[in-house]
């Protein structure tokens, strides 16, 4: 990760000077959430999100944006809509967020020449996660060494134990405002398409409950299903009660296999053009900061 980081650093500072066109460094900031099995349809469990830019115009128009962002998602059944969720599955997660990006960022208007543009963007990202939860002492577990679904347990050869890392399709957009020739500041909203149905740890149908005991133990089975530490009972309305402490069938739906997991991020992104000067109409000078004209689109 470390090495990916450097050598997009220096292919985007390489384009600075051989290309010879403005370099922008950004900073971003907001809130992350994510949209998967544990998810609810608020904002009750955003987190934190935080990022640094390295951009480069290609064109008055069009910026290649390369990326590193820190951030957190999480979600609890007990946030969810469905009654029998809370009560029953009882489930929830955290899980901090390691991005390293790269995306075309293209603006509709030139803000060489005009102040303000709405502008999408799209690319490719590389992406490390964690899961994990707290059990009823508080006491902090990563998920997928626990194979909550069977995960790598000699029964299931099937289900195969999740990467950590894994690609995404960043895609998204926003308004971006330019307060001076150098600074501009943007209100976006960028979505992560991903290929796993395990940023939450939940995807599919529960594992036979002995044979998680025996290969993954007692903590295994007590984080795979959580409705006995609801009080009480709870029926499904259909003739179905889980007591306390019943941990369901074998094959039972934990989850859905239906559609994998987003995340995404809401904030504000402020850069900062390296140098001086610049085509940026409005009675500038019309040469870029590095000595060339600016590229039309």
């Amino acid at each position: 990760m470390k090495k990916t980081v450097f050598f997009i650093a220096l292919f985007l500072l390489n384009c600075g000077v051989f290309a010879q066109s403005p370099v922008h460094i950004g900073v971003f900031g907001g809130i992350s959430n994510y949209q998967g099995d544990l998810a609810s349809r608020n904002f009750q469990q955003s987190k934190p999100a935080f990022g640094v830019t390295l951009n480069y115009e290609l064109s008055d128009r069009v910026m290649l944006r390369g990326g590193l962002t820190f951030a957190k998602i999480a979600g609890a059944d007990k946030y969810s809509n469905n009654e029998f969720l809370k009560q029953n599955r009882n489930l929830s997660f955290e899980s901090n967020i390691n991005e390293l990006s790269l995306i075309g960022e293209l603006t509709a208007f030139n803000l060489n020449t005009i102040r303000w543009s709405p502008y999408v963007f799209g690319g490719l990202a590389i992406f490390h996660y964690n899961p994990y939860t707290y059990d009823s002492t508080n006491t902090k577990y990563y998920l997928k060494p626990l194979s909550t679904e069977g995960q790598g347990l000699s029964p299931y050869p099937d289900r195969k134990p999740y990467s950590l890392t894994q690609l995404a399709i960043p895609f998204g957009g926003g308004i971006k405002y330019a307060l001076n020739d150098n600074i501009r500041i943007a209100l976006e909203v960028g979505i992560r398409k991903t290929f796993t149905d395990y940023l939450d740890d939940v995807s599919g149908t529960y594992p036979d409950k002995d044979v998680l005991f025996s290969e993954r133990g007692a903590k295994a089975v007590e984080l795979s299903y959580r409705g006995g530490e609801v009080p009480g009972e709870y029926s499904t309305g259909a003739g179905v009660i889980y007591p306390d402490n019943a941990y369901p069938a074998k094959d039972a739906q934990r989850g859905s296999i239906k559609h994998n997991d987003y995340y995404y991020f809401t904030g504000l992104h402020i850069t900062f053009r390296l140098g001086s000067g610049g085509n940026r109409g409005m009675g500038r000078s019309g040469r870029s900061g590095y000595g060339c004209p600016d590229n039309p689109l």
